[in-house]
C-alpha cells in the first residue's frame, strides 16, 4: 500500500531530467511559454544522456546538434530525426587541433591541460585524434534554416566553451538564451571572472541562472527588454 502511494506521488509530481545538473528543467521554466523553438547544441554528446535539449525535443522543438566525436551522430539520426545532426569540431577558424578521447565520452576535449588534469582513477585517455575545426558562424550559415530564430545556444565542450563563443559572428547570431559551462567557478560572485561570461556580458547578455558548472545567460537590450535575432543566408 505504502509503496503504491509513493509510486503514485512519484509519477504524478516528478519531472524527468536528462541533463547532468538539471539544466533542462531550468531551461523549461524560462521557455515554458514557447511550445516550438530552435536550439543549437554544441558538444551535444548523446541524444538523451546528459542532454540539455532532449526535453525540448520531446516537447516539439527541433534544432542543430553538433559534436566532434567520430561516429557520434549515428545515434542522433536514429533517436532525433527531426533535428539537424552534424559531426563537426568548433573553434576559431579552420585549424587542426588535438582531440582527446576518454573512456567516458562526456569528458572528450580539445583542452590538453584539462585532459591531463582529469586523467586518472576511473578516467583515462583511450586515443588522440587530429581534427580540423570550423568556426561556429560557418556551421550556422550552413545548417540553420533561413529566417529561423535561434532561441537557445547550449555549449558543453569541456573547457573549450570560450573558444566556441569567440568563433561566433555576434552581428548575425544572437540567441535569446545561451547556456555554457563556466568550470572551476564555484560561486555566483565569481562567475564574471570567467572569460566566457565576460564575453557574453560584452554582447549584452545577463546571467539569469546557475548550476554547479553551467551558467544560463539571457540577451537583453539597454532598456532591459529581450532581444532575438533571426538567421538569414
Amino acid at each position: 500500500m505504502l509503496s503504491g502511494i509513493r509510486q503514485l506521488w512519484f509519477t504524478t509530481y516528478s519531472r524527468e531530467s536528462f541533463s547532468q545538473e538539471g539544466e533542462d528543467l531550468i531551461l523549461e521554466r524560462f521557455l515554458e511559454n514557447k511550445k516550438a523553438g530552435f536550439y543549437v547544441d554544441v558538444g551535444a554528446h548523446h541524444p538523451m544522456r546528459f542532454s540539455n535539449t532532449y526535453r525540448l525535443y520531446l516537447s516539439g522543438w527541433r534544432g542543430l546538434n553538433i559534436d566532434a566525436n567520430p561516429g557520434s551522430m549515428r545515434m542522433f539520426r536514429r533517436s532525433r530525426p527531426r533535428d539537424i545532426n552534424v559531426e563537426a569540431a568548433v573553434s576559431q577558424g579552420n585549424r587542426v587541433l588535438r582531440y582527446y578521447v576518454f573512456n567516458e565520452p562526456a569528458l572528450n576535449t580539445f583542452d590538453r591541460e584539462r585532459a591531463l588534469r582529469i586523467t586518472g582513477g576511473d578516467y583515462r585517455i583511450v586515443k588522440e585524434l587530429n581534427i580540423t575545426t570550423q568556426p561556429l558562424w560557418e556551421l550556422l550559415d550552413r545548417y540553420v534554416p533561413k529566417d529561423t530564430t535561434i532561441d537557445l545556444l547550449t555549449i558543453d565542450v569541456e573547457g573549450f566553451d570560450y573558444d566556441v563563443l569567440l568563433s561566433n559572428d555576434w552581428n548575425r547570431y544572437t540567441p535569446e538564451f545561451i547556456l555554457v559551462e563556466c568550470l572551476d567557478i564555484s560561486t555566483l560572485d565569481q562567475t564574471y571572472q570567467d572569460p566566457a561570461a565576460r564575453l557574453l556580458a560584452a554582447q549584452n547578455y545577463s546571467m539569469v541562472a546557475k548550476t554547479l558548472n553551467s551558467t544560463l545567460f539571457k540577451r537583453v537590450l539597454s532598456d532591459g527588454s529581450s532581444a532575438t535575432r533571426v538567421a538569414s543566408s
